[in-house]
């Protein structure tokens, strides 16, 4: 028979578990744990959060990026002028962010999500159309870019010049009349929406292999049921098929929105001549570029910019994911 002592002494099974678990990250194994959760942990604070803390502080200086002897504190003055004395560029750059983010949810998310539904049938070359339409995203924004002015946009003898221009040089990237007037001096420009299609034409293809992925994980046995119901396709789509990819919706939503924020590669590629800027491109314009030396401005604009992506992203999870803990709770 066990004495007090001895009861007394004896682990709990839970406590033998918890020690097991310890001692298999002991020694080297300890180190080594460390290393893989350590350096990608400083890696992401160095080179993400600590250069985005250090953006939003510039953004209160005038430094012009030399010498730090030069930096004054000039508290919200670069936000003054970019809504006062440089108004027409911040918000034409505005206008151009919000045509891009509407334009990309109309349009490529759309148009990926239709050729993913059909891919998804099995059809007739399904893995040769799924290659076609996922090359561009492979492709460099940079390269994807300088494709379009050579050998679309090209006034001469570009593909659109020949299939729309009736045998007319046509100025595709240099055309600043607006399309869409919005206000007195603001509006689309018709070189901004070419730009577009050139986006459209590397976005959809990535949109297609998000849905697509998405849709091989939806029960096959819940359309079947829906059409022994008398559902049609788009019934069965609509109200089978596109309830089930909310996940995929979400990233899909939060990928368009920092997409259309952050537009750069090509829209810096194509901006010539003007009427096409976006928010990145007057950031790196003050830092580098047109009006450069300014780092004070250029962080005032990159902060603009980190607060519209981050917000909305913030916004934007933490609404679905109560929704979707209010649905299980219900």
């Amino acid at each position: 028979m066990a004495t007090a002592a001895q009861v007394q002494t004896a682990p709990i099974p839970a406590q033998a578990a918890a020690a097991r678990r310890l001692r298999q990250f002991e020694g080297r194994d300890r180190w080594i744990v460390l290393a893989m959760v350590g350096i990608p942990t400083i890696l992401h604070i160095g080179l993400v959060w600590i250069p985005t803390v250090a953006s939003i502080l510039l953004s209160f200086t005038d430094w012009n990026g030399i010498r730090f002897t030069e930096m004054n504190w000039v508290g919200l003055e670069n936000y003054r002028q970019i809504v006062t004395a440089f108004r027409r560029d911040f918000y034409q750059a505005l206008i151009n962010n919000t045509v891009l983010l509407i334009f990309l949810f109309l349009g490529p998310t759309a148009l990926g999500i239709a050729l993913a539904y059909m891919l998804d049938r099995d059809i007739r070359g399904t893995r040769f159309f799924q290659g076609i339409f996922f090359t561009p995203v492979v492709l460099s924004l940079a390269v994807v870019g300088f494709m379009w002015q050579s050998v679309i946009y090209s006034t001469e003898n570009g593909l659109a010049t020949q299939l729309f221009g009736g045998g007319n040089p046509v100025d595709w990237l240099g055309n600043q009349s607006f399309v869409i007037p919005i206000a007195q001096g603001f509006g689309v420009s018709a070189n901004f929406l070419a730009i577009l299609v050139a986006i459209a034409w590397r976005h959809t293809g990535y949109i297609m292999v998000l849905y697509l992925a998405g849709l091989k994980s939806v029960d096959s046995s819940l359309r079947e049921a829906a059409m022994l119901d008398g559902s049609n396709e788009w019934q069965v789509f609509r109200h089978v098929v596109f309830p089930s990819l909310k996940p995929i919706n979400v990233v899909v939503a939060v990928i368009t929105v920092i997409e259309a924020l952050r537009a750069f590669d090509i829209i810096y590629v194509l901006n010539v001549p003007r009427k096409t800027e976006v928010l990145s491109i007057l950031t790196t314009n003050n830092l580098l570029g047109e009006g450069g030396g300014n780092v004070g401005r250029g962080s005032a604009y990159a902060t603009i910019l980190f607060v519209l992506c981050f917000g909305f992203v913030i916004w934007y999870v933490t609404n679905h994911y109560r929704r979707t803990q209010e649905g299980a709770d219900e």
